[in-house]
């Protein structure tokens, strides 16, 4: 079995302030420091990237214990007339080096299709930007037995085009809709079902070895409570947090969570 390095990232949203982002922003890299088997990142609202970059930003050697800092989106187009929009170009201008694709609140606040969203994945991959594409149903398609199905549906539309190759960096976050700021969270044994159907449409497009490479989180109120046991879970390389992550204490209870898959598998 491929051995993959735990990926937690916060997605601040529309929470935080320049000065908020940017103390929030120190606080993580002191649990990140403290835990380097664990990536960290974080996905601060546009106006705060170039603050929170310069503060805790990096990459591996470029700087020890740094945080992974990425966009919440990106658009489709390279560059023109796209009012309000902000390019992948732009995110790695500011020193990111991650972009969320196709959160749920995009996906279905917005209606963004998986053609948008593909094209979306090919703008962060060319631009060199790690790809957070994220997946998952509707309450209504879980009650109707689809959920698997409109996984394999995000995954081949969003990937529709992309070569293994291309998708090296992939991290694909599996988040049950009903599940987002609820307070609900999917049981462990139905998150696990999901992440075995990601891997399954992975190696489908792709190949067996890539689906076992490729990290597969969890995003759906994931809290400083039940971070530990969903991270014990196989299946589950980490999370995406929302609410959790704009509490320091909490985002870094939920690093140790991770952490602590490393100590109880014999390390990565």
């Amino acid at each position: 079995m491929a051995t993959r390095k735990p990926f937690v990232g916060g997605n601040w949203k529309m929470s935080a302030t320049r000065a908020q982002s940017l103390a929030l922003a120190r606080l993580v890299a002191e649990s990140a420091r403290a835990h380097p088997g664990v990536d960290v990142a974080v996905f601060p609202s546009f106006p705060a990237l170039v603050e929170v970059v310069g503060a805790i930003g990096g990459v591996g050697a470029e700087r020890s214990g740094a945080v992974i800092v990425g966009g919440q989106d990106c658009s489709s187009h390279p560059s023109g007339a796209f009012t309000g929009q902000v390019s992948a170009a732009m995110i790695k201008d500011t020193g990111c080096t991650s972009v969320l694709i196709g959160h749920s609140e995009r996906r279905h606040g917005l209606g963004e299709s998986d053609a948008v969203l593909s094209k979306k994945l090919g703008m962060a991959c060319e631009n060199g930007l790690i790809p957070v594409l994220c997946v998952g149903e509707t309450h209504g398609e879980r009650e109707a037995g689809r959920a698997d199905a409109v996984i394999a549906t995000h995954l081949r539309g969003a990937l529709a085009g992309h070569t293994e190759e291309s998708m090296s960096a992939l991290v694909v976050a599996y988040e049950p809709v009903w599940a987002i700021g609820t307070g609900r969270t999917a049981t462990v044994k139905d998150a696990a079902e999901a992440h075995r159907t990601v891997r399954q449409t992975l190696a489908e497009l792709y190949s067996a070895r890539f689906a076992e490479q490729v990290r597969v989180i969890y995003g759906g109120s994931v809290n400083a409570k039940n971070a530990a046991e969903i991270f014990a879970c196989e299946e589950i390389d980490g999370g995406l947090v929302g609410g959790a992550s704009l509490i320091a204490a909490d985002f870094s209870a939920i690093i140790v969570g991770a952490a602590s898959r490393i100590s109880t598998r014999g390390g990565f």
